[in-house]
């Protein structure tokens, strides 16, 4: 069956986002989605960047929640609403995010390296004065210091956003050149019973594979990996639920017979 649950989806509640929610909802429905959920980005510590202070990715939650229950309450009889959010992890700001992630009761907690070392690599000067195999590995190592010390979330997203803006993007990049971090990655979040998510935001940007790779994929379910979830990661109503097919071929591909849609912190799972 398709996959009809997209689980990363931002609005205006976003820094990065303009599109109302209400409008996201109606696209949707269109869509034949039976599931949306929310994930609104919050990073605490974001860096200022050229295109703005750091603090635009400062989440007003209560403002999205109150919203949210609204059209929750307006379109809920067409779709289910689900109350997300996307937390940016660095390791000086465990505190913070382990507070915000205990203040209100989402359904779903996406944790997600936006930051390395002080830098989002989004911008072209994380790769500048060395090679994208040097800057895909130091990103890499972060995210498994995030996953050692951080554990108040359900999937982590993208795993190998990196990929989607370095100089070369995917077309020297693989998970057998970084096995030792990735079987690193992938065997510390089974252990900590934390899923992972399969993001088709790239392909969007010309990469030729999902986030992360299917190797990447595939090593998890032969670890015994279980829990995906499936997200556009869309920022507008012109991405909702692209390339869904393509995410469950490669699932199927991979080993998997379910993804997973999380509401109140619990786990569901949906045959694919």
């Amino acid at each position: 069956m398709p996959i009809t649950a997209d689980c990363h989806l931002h609005s205006s509640f976003s820094g990065d986002s303009h599109t109302p929610m209400e409008e996201m909802i109606q696209r949707g429905i269109e869509l034949g989605l039976t599931t949306m959920c929310f994930t609104e980005h919050n990073d605490f510590a974001y860096p200022d960047s050229p295109d703005g202070p750091g603090d635009i990715f400062l989440l007003n939650t209560d403002q999205y929640l109150y919203e949210l229950l609204k059209l929750r309450h307006k379109y809920g009889d067409r779709i289910r609403i689900l109350f997300g959010v996307e937390l940016g992890l660095q390791p000086e700001v465990f505190r913070e995010n382990a507070v915000f992630a205990r203040a209100h009761e989402y359904d779903f907690v996406i944790a997600s390296s936006h930051v390395c070392n002080g830098r989002d690599p989004y911008y072209p000067s994380f790769y500048e004065g060395r090679s994208d195999a040097q800057a895909y590995r130091e990103y890499f190592e972060s995210e498994l210091a995030n996953i050692r010390q951080f554990d108040n979330f359900d999937v982590y997203g993208h795993l190998d956003y990196v990929v989607r803006y370095g100089k070369t993007r995917d077309t020297e990049y693989s998970y057998e050149k970084y096995r030792d971090i990735f079987d690193e990655i992938l065997k510390t979040l089974i252990d900590k019973e934390k899923g992972i998510e399969v993001n088709t935001g790239g392909l969007k940007k010309g990469m030729r594979d999902l986030h992360p790779c299917m190797g990447v994929l595939k090593r998890y379910r032969e670890l015994g990996g279980e829990v995906v979830t499936v997200g556009s990661d869309s920022h507008d109503t012109g991405h909702i639920a692209d390339y869904f097919d393509r995410a469950r071929d490669v699932l199927l591909e991979c080993g998997f017979r379910y993804i997973t849609v999380f509401e109140k912190r619990t786990p569901e799972f949906i045959r694919l």
